[in-house]
């Protein structure tokens, strides 16, 4: 019976949501830890305190755990009406950005909004919108039975309008991540792979366009292979190079929770889009495979919560919130072990980022509602806490 055990809590039909819940929690808990620790130099020198902008993502963490809760109680057709609107709302608050006086451009970016105390990247919630649109827009066809329509022509222009709108503000990252979304759903809903082929020729052709049109970017590509080029080292190469010294010092176990030496100005965005390279210096190598294993089962469960729904809509969605948190994190972790060139995008729950840890968390109240629509989970649930009571 004991053997057993391990094999009976795996096919638990509330498994998947214990571990959407486990991994979200701990790679939350993680993030604020390594956040203070990444940004503590940072926020002393711009800041004037060495945990203001810890205090910041602790305050953001703290608004986006009650909203995923109340996200997890809402109905089905919640949902599927805001779906409905959901390109539309991407659309409109997509170019809010463009209004003068009210865009900022942070790095080179035109895709915040200031309000005062704090900036907020519309962008984020936009990528969570359009999955959502897409979805509905799917499970309507399907439940129609249009299954065999052009599932590309279908939500692709919406994809594509989208991301130029991010790209109008310079981001060719998160722009990236909207288009790779839009691959992840595709082939997820079944689609000859010669449509997602043409897709990603494409999309390897509109990114060459972008790399070759601005000589940042173009510079950025050149040096991801070798960041230590004498020629590109104190210029592009300077955040892959010192990311890789980073990890490469950490080693096993790394020098200590705090102890990082990269964040003392070496490694800039040390609190954002590196912060995978602070956790290798200071957790080790130890650090960096749970917080893989972390992401990884994260994004089984949302998978396993999608393939176990009996809704087309709640399944296109899973999957697309799946390939979002996914495609993110490759990019991220990819940029800083210099696998893939730097294209500023945020680790999920772990990196700084109001508005990106809002919109995960969002992403994460949908899955949960999800799983939750699910009987099987929650008789499963009730009969836990039932026996729990019992004791």
């Amino acid at each position: 019976m004991t053997r057993l055990a391990p094999i009976k809590r795996i096919k638990n039909p509330a498994a998947p949501l214990y571990a959407l819940i486990i991994s979200v929690a701990l790679l939350s808990i993680i993030g604020v830890i390594m956040v203070f620790s990444a940004s503590s130099i940072y926020s002393l020198d711009t800041k004037g305190s060495v945990g203001a902008v810890f205090i910041r993502q602790l305050i953001f963490l703290l608004i986006s755990i009650p909203m995923a809760i109340f996200m997890a109680s809402m109905s089905l057709k919640s949902w599927k009406n805001l779906a409905r609107f959901g390109l539309i709302l991407s659309v409109i608050i997509l170019l809010v950005v463009r209004i003068p006086g009210i865009g900022k451009t942070v790095n080179g970016n035109t895709n915040w909004i200031s309000l005062g105390v704090v900036d907020v990247q519309p962008s984020e919630l936009a990528k969570f919108l359009v999955i959502l649109w897409a979805a509905q827009l799917l499970a309507t066809r399907l439940n129609a039975g249009f299954i065999r329509i052009n599932v590309l022509a279908l939500i692709a222009p919406g994809f594509i309008l989208v991301s130029g709108l991010i790209m109008w503000g310079r981001d060719l990252g998160t722009a990236s991540v909207t288009m790779a979304i839009l691959g992840g759903i595709l082939f997820i809903s079944g689609i000859h792979l010669r449509l997602i082929g043409t897709l990603v020729a494409a999309a390897a052709l509109a990114l060459a366009f972008f790399i070759a049109t601005a000589p940042y970017r173009a510079a950025r590509w050149s040096v991801f292979l070798d960041p230590f080029d004498p020629a590109q080292y104190k210029n592009e190469g300077w955040q892959p190079a010192h990311s890789l010294l980073g990890l490469a010092s950490g080693g096993i176990f790394g020098v200590g929770l705090g102890g990082s030496r990269q964040k003392w100005g070496n490694l800039p965005e040390a609190h954002t889009d590196f912060i995978f390279a602070i956790i290798g210096e200071e957790l080790g190598l130890i650090g960096t495979l749970f917080i893989l294993a972390l992401l990884g089962m994260l994004i089984y469960s949302i998978l396993r919560i999608s393939i176990t729904s009996e809704d087309s809509f709640t399944r296109f969605a899973c999957a697309g919130i799946a390939s979002w948190i996914a495609i993110q994190s490759v990019l991220n972790i990819g940029s800083a072990l210099s696998l893939l060139p730097v294209v500023g995008v945020t680790l999920p729950l772990v990196s700084y980022g109001g508005s990106a840890l809002i919109a995960t968390y969002m992403g994460i109240g949908f899955v949960a509602s999800s799983a939750l629509r699910n009987p099987a989970t929650l008789n499963e649930i009730r009969r836990a806490v039932a026996k729990r009571r019992g004791r």
